[in-house]
């Protein structure tokens, strides 16, 4: 890979990394109801999962899709049925004086596997893939996927912090609601991109 292409796949990382999306959404509303340092197997499992999710995709999912359209089709519809029970999940989480009793945020494995039915992850992983390591070769899958994992945790980060800074102003039942319905509406609303409009815009 030559350095100008390397350049542009960070960029191409860090911007679909940092920016909205269900995984970047999530860890916000995880922050503001759990905390940064209950979040972290959440922000691990994202991590790690993607990674995990690049290098598989380019050793031969892609040609599964390109020769199977439909199966993409099939799989978005899957993401969308479950994001809808997700974001209806954020959006009657419990209030402050309950979040300890019952509510949990994602596991590491949980997180991990969410990568398989998050549009926007599939959406960058074949983009990745299909740009980036166009030979296929298992070294360029690999650095594509390390270039994404070194990226991603410190982008994710930044919105379990953000979350977490939230909750100076979430100090009662009815704020923390609020809160946590716009999440739900704004993580619906990031699907937008990759479902209706075929773009790549989050992590």
């Amino acid at each position: 890979m030559t350095l100008d292409l390397l350049m542009a796949l960070m960029a191409f990382a860090f911007v679909t990394s940092i920016t909205p999306g269900p995984n970047n959404l999530m860890l916000m509303a995880s922050g503001a109801n759990f905390g940064f340092r209950r979040t972290l197997p959440h922000m691990l499992g994202i991590g790690v999962g993607f990674v995990v999710m690049v290098v598989l995709v380019g050793l031969g999912l892609v040609q599964v899709f390109q020769a199977y359209p439909v199966s993409y089709t099939v799989l978005m519809v899957l993401s969308v049925v479950y994001l809808l029970f997700l974001a209806w999940k954020i959006a009657t989480s419990a209030p402050p004086d309950q979040v300890e009793q019952v509510g949990t945020p994602f596991t590491f494995l949980q997180a991990a596997l969410f990568q398989w039915v998050n549009p926007k992850a599939w959406a960058m992983a074949l983009t990745a893939v299909s740009v980036y390591s166009p030979s296929r070769e298992f070294g360029a899958i690999v650095l594509v996927a390390v270039i994404f994992g070194l990226i991603n945790m410190p982008s994710v980060s930044t919105w379990t912090l953000l979350g977490q800074q939230m909750q100076r102003v979430l100090t009662n039942p009815q704020r923390l609601r609020r809160f946590n319905v716009a999440m739900a509406l704004l993580l619906l609303a990031s699907l937008y991109p990759v479902v209706f409009a075929n773009g790549v815009t989050a992590a």
